[in-house]
């Protein structure tokens, strides 16, 4: 039977069908649960209306949304999540993905908040153990870069929470557009020499990739710091104010040397948190990259002499980019497959 995947996060909801092992339908949209939370329920109503999927589908769920500063706890986060599911699809039968590679009950799962919460991971690197049983999961989103050590086809991560995995180094909050410049480099290159990065919001990552050409205005999927469109001249206005000047005082080659020094400093804190989470683990010789930020996994991986392997030569490249709601519908409905109803 298909299966419906979701991965429901507190700036992109992402939903996944597969059938038979294969992709048949991906939507992703941008989506920022603490503006408009009660806009959850007809958003997910209106994406499996966009796909053409009947409700009786089973549904499989992982999210994030519940580090959303729109909850005070992750338990409250994570009932709310389900409560949204469940009125949005009534009596349909729901699966929530554990980090620990089980599916709970909605009822079950808000007893065990904990073993819910954030676990789109792990999906994403159990899915991918079955085709990759040594490698390092290497997905990049809008906000986060998740590294997952896979040996002998178990995914062996250290951390398991967020905190955990964010002591581990695999969990970074770096992504390819939210991340503002001033959180990348504290300094970048201005005429003969180096200015300090403003800490006033001026810039996101996504101007950086949009300027050098990474990226897609339609990628840039958050508000702009200052309200005007996504598009490269904009994100070159934005760009300079990273250095308190503007694009009057700033030429297309000095707008240039910024972006590039600022994607040179994201590049090398991922490829100095993936040395961290490959050193227990040399027989790891393969990256498997995905998700929006994927070319800047590629590039650090690279520059470790890792092997790149894209996720998207197997699930395509917009089930890559909602890789964990792939992962979730896969895993559900192989489980499907071999547990007697």
């Amino acid at each position: 039977m298909p299966a419906v995947g979701w991965d429901i996060g507190g700036v992109n909801t992402k939903m996944a069908r597969v059938d038979g092992g294969a992709v048949t339908a991906v939507v992703g949209r941008p989506f920022e649960i603490q503006r408009d939370p009660n806009a959850l329920v007809p958003l997910l109503r209106e994406m499996l209306a966009e796909a053409g999927i009947a409700d009786a589908v089973p549904h499989a769920v992982t999210m994030t949304a519940e580090l959303s500063q729109l909850f005070r706890t992750k338990r409250d986060g994570v009932r709310f999540v389900l409560d949204s599911v469940e009125a949005a699809f009534p009596g349909a039968s729901v699966h929530v993905y554990t980090v620990d590679g089980r599916f709970l009950t909605p009822a079950d799962a808000r007893e065990h908040p904990l073993s819910v919460a954030a676990a789109n991971w792990a999906a994403t690197a159990r899915a991918v153990a079955v085709h990759h049983p040594d490698a390092l999961l290497v997905d990049i989103g809008t906000t986060t870069t998740d590294l997952v050590p896979i040996v002998g086809g178990e995914v062996v991560a250290v951390g398991h929470t967020d905190p955990e995995r964010l002591m581990s180094a695999e969990l970074l909050y770096t992504g390819a557009v939210r991340t503002p410049a001033e959180a990348i480099a504290s300094y970048v290159p201005l005429g003969n020499g180096l200015a300090g990065v403003s800490a006033e919001g001026f810039a996101l990552a996504g101007d950086v990739h949009v300027w050098r050409g990474d990226l897609r205005p339609s990628d840039y999927s958050c508000p702009t710091p200052d309200g005007r469109p996504a598009t490269r001249d904009f994100a070159g206005e934005r760009l300079a104010r990273v250095v308190c000047a503007d694009r009057e005082m700033l030429d297309e080659t000095a707008i240039t040397r910024v972006a590039e020094a600022l994607a040179r400093a994201q590049i090398r804190s991922i490829r100095s948190a993936m040395q961290r989470v490959l050193e227990p683990h040399p027989s790891i010789q393969v990256a498997v990259v995905t998700g929006l930020g994927a070319f800047l996994g590629v590039a650090a991986a690279r520059a470790l002499d890792l092997e790149v392997v894209s996720l998207s030569n197997q699930l395509g490249e917009a089930g890559a980019r909602c890789a964990p709601a792939v992962a979730v519908a896969l895993l559900l409905e192989g489980q499907r497959r071999v547990v007697p109803s």
